[in-house]
């Protein structure tokens, strides 16, 4: 089955079929997903590397956020079936303008590194978020001009506080 995945703001299209993996028609990467009893935690082997993970859906369809090795990632992966529905869908939809840069935890606004009138690309860190004793960086959801900045660092933010805005 072939999958479009999302990371870090690249797309890569996944096949998997019986233990392999190909990412963007490359070579075939011996796959392994295994849970571990009574816990969150699955065992993913890759081309022989054993990984801890934890995923847990965020928001809509195909949207999650995984824990791997200590790291955070934000991942959004759907079959080419729905991605390709759900594109179309998106198309229709009138232009909402600029995403802002919004905290998807509370926690402690470590670092900033964009300044108003910035230009970023998309996945450029931006705010370093310390939540539950880790720091999460988060990245630009699209290329743009930085308009205002309301993250500081030192500030405590809660869920869903918008950090960064775009013009």
């Amino acid at each position: 089955m072939k999958y479009v995945v999302e990371l870090s703001g690249r797309t890569f299209v996944v096949e998997l079929d019986a233990g392999v993996a190909r990412v963007d028609g490359g070579a075939p990467i011996a796959v392994t997903l295994d849970d571990v009893d009574g816990t969150p935690v699955r065992l993913v082997s890759i081309a022989g590397t054993l990984h801890r993970m934890t995923a847990r859906r965020d928001g809509p369809r195909g949207r999650y956020i995984l824990r791997m090795d200590g790291r955070r990632f934000g991942v959004d992966a759907l079959d080419e079936r729905t991605r390709a529905i759900r594109d179309l869908a998106d198309a229709a939809r009138p232009s909402s303008g600029p995403v802002p840069l919004i905290a998807p935890m509370p926690g402690l606004v470590v670092r900033v590194t964009a300044a108003v009138g910035d230009v970023v690309q998309a996945g450029q860190p931006l705010v370093a978020i310390e939540a539950m004793k880790m720091e999460n960086e988060l990245r630009a959801p699209a290329a743009g001009t930085v308009r205002a900045v309301h993250a500081t660092p030192g500030s405590p933010v809660e869920k869903g506080t918008v950090l960064i805005e775009f013009s």
